[in-house]
C-alpha cells in the first residue's frame, strides 16, 4: 500500500525514519532504560530507549524516547500503553528537542481534567508547536472531521482515505449555503485514524486546497 503525503514531508523512507516510529513519554524519574523499555516492548520490536538527563546532574527528566521498527507499533504503544505515560509521537530529530520537551513537559504537569480523556482543542495545526497545543491536547478516537474550501466528491475522497486499511465509512456532507466541502471519517482503529490524521492533513486535495483533518469524538471509552 502506498501512503499519500504531503509534498513537504521529502521521501516516505525519511518521514517513516524520523516521524512516524519515535514516540516522546513522561515516566517516573526512577526508570532506567531498561525499566523503559521493559514496559513499551509488548507493542513491538523496540530499536533503542533513551531517557532524557540533566546535563549539569545527570538526574532523570522524567521524560524519555522509544524508537520502534515499524510505524505501526508505535501507533499501538500510543493507542494501548497507560494514560500517565502521556505518549505522542517524538518532533523529528532536526527540530529543537529542548523547546519540544520543555512545551511538553509544561503542557502534561498542568492540573488534569475530569475523566481520562484529555481536553480536546478544535483548531487545526497551522501553528508551530509552541503555539499551538492541539497535539498535546487533542482526544484520539477512530473517527476524523475532513474540511476543505471546496465540495467533495463522495467517491474521489474516499479512494483517498481507503489507502490507509481500516476504513469504515466515508460521510460527505454538504452545506448548501456555502461551496466548502465537509465529511466524516471512521476507521476501525484509532492507530488507523491516527496514521490517516498524520499523514492527510495538510495533504492538497486537488492541488492547492490543503485538507483540515482533525479528531472526532466516536464516544468510546478513552481506556480502550
Amino acid at each position: 500500500v502506498f501512503i499519500a503525503q504531503s509534498r513537504a514531508s521529502g521521501s516516505h523512507r525519511d518521514v517513516e525514519d524520523e516521524e512516524l516510529t519515535r514516540i516522546f513519554v513522561m515516566i517516573p524519574k526512577s526508570y532506567t532504560e531498561e525499566d523503559l523499555r521493559e514496559k513499551f516492548k509488548m507493542y513491538g520490536d523496540i530499536e533503542y530507549c533513551s531517557i532524557i538527563k540533566n546535563k549539569t546532574t545527570g538526574e532523570s527528566k522524567g521524560l524519555g524516547y522509544v524508537r520502534y521498527l515499524k510505524p505501526s507499533q508505535a501507533a499501538r504503544a500510543i493507542e494501548e500503553c497507560d494514560r500517565s505515560y502521556r505518549a505522542i509521537l517524538a518532533e523529528p530529530k532536526n527540530k529543537s528537542s529542548e523547546s519540544f520537551e520543555h512545551d511538553y513537559y509544561s503542557n502534561n504537569t498542568r492540573q488534569e481534567p475530569r475523566g481520562n480523556t484529555l481536553p480536546f482543542c478544535g483548531q487545526p495545526e497551522f501553528c508551530s508547536f509552541e503555539k499551538n497545543e492541539t497535539r498535546i491536547q487533542e482526544s484520539v478516537s477512530k473517527r476524523l472531521s475532513v474540511v476543505s474550501r471546496l465540495p467533495f466528491i463522495q467517491e474521489q475522497l474516499f479512494a483517498l482515505f481507503d489507502l490507509v486499511p481500516g476504513l469504515e465509512y466515508c460521510d460527505v456532507q454538504r452545506d448548501p449555503h456555502t461551496n466548502s466541502g465537509y465529511a466524516v471519517i471512521q476507521y476501525s482503529t484509532a492507530a488507523s485514524a491516527i496514521y490517516a490524521k498524520y499523514k492527510l492533513h495538510g495533504f492538497e486535495y486537488p492541488p492547492g486546497n490543503r485538507l483540515t483533518v482533525i479528531f472526532l469524538e466516536d464516544g468510546s471509552d478513552s481506556s480502550e
